[in-house]
């Protein structure tokens, strides 16, 4: 399985974030996903990938969110593409916080094009915006996706587990998601067809004439941090730190509350 190869790439990918390794006695198990049988074409193309007898099943099930849910199972239980796929970093067992990016060499835009089919979405808001994200457990997927957003893009995103769910939501809007979405999505590409067509069509967009366009965010530096933390005013630390006076109290609010740490500096609190 050669991830420097566009189609193992992408594959890959996919089965890290939609995918599942089981074990069982001796060298029995399989590897196998499960997804809508709409997109039960990428699962004949895995078919064609791969170099051992594969099997393609189809089933109408009762789920939380349909009565006759449609799904088709991709399924191989080979132990040597098992172990293939598994020294790649596709873990036995639970694994949505563990997977992480490959350590060998691979090609990235069509990994995480696998990784945005699987676990990901792209189309509009309910605003009319397009938008293109990521929804996983694992911190090192995040992660990456913001240090791959930010070559293509320009763009940063920072990563924190939301409450909810304790899962990393990352996501991308207006230009920024065209852009991605456009370097993700190439001609010829492998991938599921309605979000290939969803790519496709929020390049149409155009930002209306009037609507400002919001400057980079900065990050809050250490220093950043000490000298709002002394002046202790958001007021006059807005003037002294060139930013606006609510993020200067939002930041120090987070400070004094805990949710920020400065160190080694001692944080007076006043009610």
């Amino acid at each position: 399985m050669d991830l420097t190869d566009p189609r193992y790439a992408y594959m890959f990918g996919f089965l890290q974030a939609d995918g599942y390794l089981t074990q069982g006695r001796g060298q029995k198990g399989h590897l196998a996903t499960e997804i809508n049988a709409r997109d039960i074409h990428i699962l004949r193309e895995f078919q064609q990938l791969t170099p051992y007898y594969s099997s393609i099943t189809e089933r109408v099930r009762s789920t939380n969110f349909s009565e006759n849910h449609h799904s088709a199972t991709w399924s191989v239980s080979s132990l040597e593409a098992r172990t293939v796929v598994s020294e790649l970093g596709i873990p036995y067992g639970k694994k949505s916080f563990r997977v992480r990016p490959p350590r060998t060499e691979f090609s990235r835009p069509d990994y995480v094009r696998g990784i945005i089919d699987a676990d990901g979405s792209l189309g509009w808001t309910a605003q009319g915006f397009p938008y293109l994200s990521l929804s996983s457990a694992s911190t090192a997927i995040a992660a990456y996706l913001c240090h791959y957003g930010k070559k293509i893009t320009g763009t940063e995103r920072t990563i924190s587990r939301n409450q909810r769910d304790g899962v990393y939501n990352v996501c991308y809007y207006k230009e920024t998601a065209q852009q991605l979405a456009a370097h993700l999505y190439y001609d010829g590409c492998l991938a599921l067809d309605h979000k290939k067509a969803n790519a496709e069509s929020i390049q149409t967009w155009r930002r209306p004439a009037g609507m400002r366009i919001a400057p980079p965010r900065r990050r809050w530096t250490a220093q950043d941090d000490e000298e709002l933390v002394r002046l202790g005013d958001p007021a006059v630390a807005a003037l002294t730190l060139d930013r606006t006076e609510q993020s200067c109290a939002m930041r120090l609010w987070r400070i004094r509350t805990g949710q920020v740490t400065v160190a080694p500096q001692k944080i007076p609190f006043s009610p």
